[in-house]
């Protein structure tokens, strides 16, 4: 406990959450840990972020976290100046099993068709049959063909992160329901599902609604507040933009939007 303070961690919300983990953490492990870490250069405070989101990892050992390194720099692709922007972002990646579950992520990202997987390694603790497939069979369950479903997730693979009950779930049915869209519209614009339903989707779909309008989901939610705000107002005075008009020196032209009846 006295040395872990000596780092600077927050002893006391370690025990408090973590108690089992801390207790059966020895000295010598934690120490070579924390001198592994150190010789790739990362700071104290990082090592006190990565122990606060992954506190596992001071019961590893320098020879169980080595192949994950290894791993990620070999078969990953990762380079040597992204390792620790790779760690820093997903930590459970050093306590993860390069067997049973790095490699065979691995292998299912780049078996769907998912460019330069070394960009979304946050994904590679993540198991396939557990978290990965159950989200593209979500998908399949609601309408998409299983080719449709996974074009999704390469086109916007954070797309596996989100809860289905959390986030995708209450996303789609507003979507389908309130705001009467076709799915094919989510194919083309997955990130609809990273928008805040409360904040930007509710919002933005309910003042279109009041204006007899109706936006590609892009234009809808990409765009800041002041574009979007002047995009409705453009709308609303013509029903046609005219060429000279904001609406159109943002490539949205005629086809771009429809006045609801």
């Amino acid at each position: 406990m006295l040395y872990l303070d000596s780092l600077g961690l927050d002893i006391f919300s370690l025990v408090s959450n973590h108690r089992p983990i801390i207790l059966s953490a020895s000295l010598t492990n934690i120490k070579s840990i924390v001198g592994l870490l150190t010789s790739k250069n990362f700071t104290p405070r990082e090592f006190r972020r990565i122990i606060s989101m992954c506190p596992e990892i001071l019961n590893s050992t320098p020879s169980s976290i080595t192949p994950t390194i290894t791993f990620l720099l070999r078969e990953a692709r990762v380079s040597g100046s992204d390792l620790k922007h790779v760690i820093n972002r997903r930590p459970r990646l050093l306590v993860s099993s390069v067997k049973h579950c790095l490699r065979p992520t691995l292998y299912f990202l780049q078996n769907i068709g998912l460019e330069e997987v070394k960009r979304h390694t946050y994904l590679l603790s993540c198991s396939v049959e557990t978290k990965l497939l159950p989200r593209i069979r979500y998908f399949e369950t609601i309408g998409f063909s299983y080719q449709d479903a996974v074009s999704m997730f390469r086109r916007f693979p954070q797309l596996f992160n989100f809860s289905i009950k959390n986030n995708i779930e209450p996303k789609l049915n507003y979507f389908v329901v309130e705001m009467g869209r076709d799915l094919k519209e989510l194919k083309e614009f997955p990130q609809y599902f990273s928008f805040s339903l409360e904040k930007i989707i509710k919002p933005r779909h309910q003042c279109c609604v009041e204006k007899g309008l109706c936006f590609p989901l892009y234009t809808l939610l990409k765009t800041s507040e002041a574009q979007f705000l002047s995009k409705i107002d453009v709308c609303s005075d013509s029903s046609v933009p005219l060429r000279s008009s904001p609406l159109f020196s943002v490539n949205c032209d005629i086809d771009s939007f429809t006045i609801a009846e």
